[in-house]
């Protein structure tokens, strides 16, 4: 009772996080990799050539991040929030135009950096700055807009292509997010100036202090961290963006791995509404050490999957450290290095994830040109997954001893 409780008085800001989580999306590698084919097809693109310009375009995003991220600390939700969803309707009107030449790495800049990097950074820093106490249950009700978007739009837009041409689909997708944007008006029409709650709701992180983003970087935990952080997304990103290579591979239809994602958003859900549960209880320090190991056993036993019904297994392992990804990272800057300027920081965050989310699909592609398919490379990925973790740990247990009190 007491969550629904906490959902009944924060249901406008918990239903803002949640829908700037699920638009998001629209410019998300789950969703743009649906089409890819068509992609390649119509600008003539082999694997790595199409690899290497998403990953160009990531990027590039991910600089800019650097700087648009930190708008988080200056402006309402209200007001950046609509703009970014604007700014992402008018990049999927460019898709719908089926972009050739130049136009297709301006069209896919945009719906990276307003999809993946900006809807997610807004998401995140809001929950993180509205909620103190509470923070953990509102990461993860916001983060289910995440799990969502990956059910719904893989499954929907597939079994749509059977019915409209790809480019219509983009149409739809603008004219999804443009139908929001007056609701997310709405929504938060009482929202308070980052300042006023930064002012009300201080959190400092370790040694009582609220850490700069030049402080943290400076700290050698946040290179513990790194390479915990950017594993997910790089190599999840180069499961979902490989999707079509990977049923060829192994002899399913797209369809059929498609049809897998519920069973890997299921799991991810469960890790989420877990995982901020734990977090309110225990905090950040005792989950960080341990939120990655299950990419470790699924991209280990991949490889040796034949039937499509084990792969929908494979995929809920996967998931586990999903839902976990979209928790336990995020309240973890808060509660380390303190919520004065979480948005600077978490900018500096989000640019590595998407930069991340860039060497995947190219180092990926690359290799399945050079002759070496996805489930080939899995043991890799797997292996960076156990030494991540035990960098990971030495870091939080150097560090978590200098955390106020909770």
């Amino acid at each position: 009772m007491a969550f629904l409780a906490f959902l009944r008085a924060n249901a406008p800001y918990l239903l803002a996080g949640f829908l700037l989580s699920f638009l998001s999306g629209f410019g998300q590698t789950y969703f743009i990799s649906v089409f890819a084919a068509e992609i390649r097809e119509t600008n003539g693109l082999t694997h790595g050539q199409w690899g290497t310009l998403y990953a160009a375009c990531t990027m590039a995003s991910a600089f800019l991040m650097l700087w648009s991220g930190a708008l988080t600390d200056r402006f309402r939700v209200r007001h950046l929030g609509t703009t970014v969803m604007a700014a992402l309707t008018c990049a999927c009107l460019l898709m719908a135009t089926g972009p050739t030449g130049w136009l297709l790495p301006v069209a896919i800049f945009a719906l990276r950096l307003f999809g993946q990097g900006m809807m997610v950074q807004t998401a995140g820093v809001a929950m993180s700055r509205w909620f103190v106490a509470s923070r953990g249950r509102a990461l993860a009700v916001a983060a289910l807009g995440f799990s969502v978007g990956e059910v719904a739009m893989p499954l929907g837009f597939v079994s749509l292509k059977a019915l409209f041409h790809w480019q219509t689909l983009w149409l739809v997708a603008a004219l999804v997010i443009a139908a929001t944007i007056p609701l997310m008006w709405h929504l938060l029409r009482l929202e308070r100036t980052p300042q006023s709650i930064s002012a009300e709701n201080d959190a400092p992180g370790m040694g009582g202090r609220h850490w700069t983003r030049a402080d943290m970087l400076r700290h050698p935990l946040f290179w513990c961290v790194l390479p915990a952080l950017v594993g997910p997304p790089c190599f999840i990103t180069a499961f979902f963006f490989q999707q079509v290579h990977l049923a060829g591979v192994k002899g399913w239809s797209h369809l059929s791995l498609v049809a897998t994602f519920p069973a890997f958003t299921a799991a991810s859900v469960t890790a989420m509404f877990a995982g901020g549960w734990a977090l309110d209880r225990w905090g950040t320090a005792r989950l960080m050490p341990v939120y990655v190991l299950p990419l470790a056993l699924f991209f280990a036993i991949f490889p040796m999957i034949d039937s499509v019904g084990t792969a929908a297994f494979a995929m809920a392992i996967m998931g586990l450290s999903s839902g976990a990804q979209l928790t336990v990272p995020m309240a973890f800057w808060a509660e380390f290095y303190g919520t004065r300027h979480i948005g600077a920081i978490r900018a500096t965050i989000g640019a590595a994830m998407v930069l991340a989310t860039a060497i995947g699909p190219a180092l990926s592609g690359l290799m399945i040109d050079a002759g070496h398919d996805l489930p080939e490379q899995m043991p890799f990925f797997a292996a960076w997954f156990v030494m991540a973790t035990a960098i990971l740990t030495l870091g939080i247990r150097r560090s978590a001893r200098t955390l106020p009190p909770r």
